[in-house]
């Protein structure tokens, strides 16, 4: 099977690491389960907000827009208090909202797409706008493949140094006032990225090609039993019965959608 037009997002990368079986199911079948009300309200949110973001980073006015919902005006006003160096540029900097780059690696295409990119000659500074609430956990988000992908793409694709390079998380939701996560690269995290990169997209390889030519389903990992929740869900389920598909499939839609990227 040829692979050389896949293109794999962080979110892909994320769902074919954690559980292989839902990455078949979603990308090579869609047989994905449509989003509950209360999951497509959270999505629609987060997507106005990013598009609000984007507008005001082209220098439009939002004010009308925001004006119509008070929670995207507290939260964008609140944003913009808590860290107006965002919204400063420095003589010689550079700044883009929505900017996508790619980076060809063993036949696929890896793609990512910054909320904010900004630069000068020293240093490069990646802003990812988050709606949800602040994580408890930095070594977990530290090890999600957006944070490392984002920062090994752009080292790939640019003449900056690993150690230029910054990624930073604002949590926008409300109640709680924007909070912030910092993750500062270097030379050894991009060789570790570069190393499991080549781990997981040899793995993919091969399902793929089994997949293709015999039909062989995508592999639960070995720790599944731990760490999967669509595998504990159908332990839990009793088997693996089609009546329970559904229900599944939005539990797996809830817990990853932390990790997925809104569309603008």
């Amino acid at each position: 099977m040829t692979n050389d037009l896949i293109r794999l997002s962080q979110a892909q990368l994320n769902l074919l690491e954690t559980c292989p079986p839902q990455f078949q199911r979603l990308y090579l079948e869609q047989l994905g389960s449509p989003l509950s009300p209360q999951q497509q309200e959270k999505q629609t949110w987060g997507s106005q907000f990013h598009l609000l973001m984007q507008q005001k980073e082209l220098g439009l006015s939002i004010e009308s827009l925001i004006a119509q919902d008070e929670q995207l005006q507290h939260s964008i006003t609140a944003l913009m208090n808590a860290a107006p160096e965002i919204w400063q540029s420095e003589s010689g900097s550079w700044r883009e909202a929505e900017h996508c780059r790619t980076l060809s690696f063993q036949g696929y295409l890896l793609t990512v797409v910054y909320d904010l990119l900004m630069g000068d000659r020293a240093k490069a500074k990646i802003v990812d706008w988050k709606t949800y609430f602040f994580p408890e956990n930095r070594a977990k988000l530290a090890k999600n493949w957006q944070t490392r992908l984002y920062l090994y793409v752009l080292a790939e694709t640019t003449d900056y140094l690993p150690e230029q390079i910054s990624m930073t998380y604002w949590f926008v939701k409300l109640p709680t006032q924007p909070q912030s996560l910092t993750f500062v690269y270097n030379s050894v995290q991009h060789e570790k990225n570069r190393q499991d990169l080549t781990r997981l997209l040899t793995q993919l390889d091969r399902w793929l090609d089994n997949y293709s030519n015999t039909g062989t389903s995508f592999p639960h990992l070995s720790n599944c039993q731990e760490s999967c929740p669509y595998y504990q869900s159908l332990l839990e389920s009793g088997a693996f019965l089609d009546s329970d598909r559904k229900a599944i499939e939005k539990d797996w839609i809830a817990f990853i959608d932390e990790i997925e990227e809104i569309s603008i």
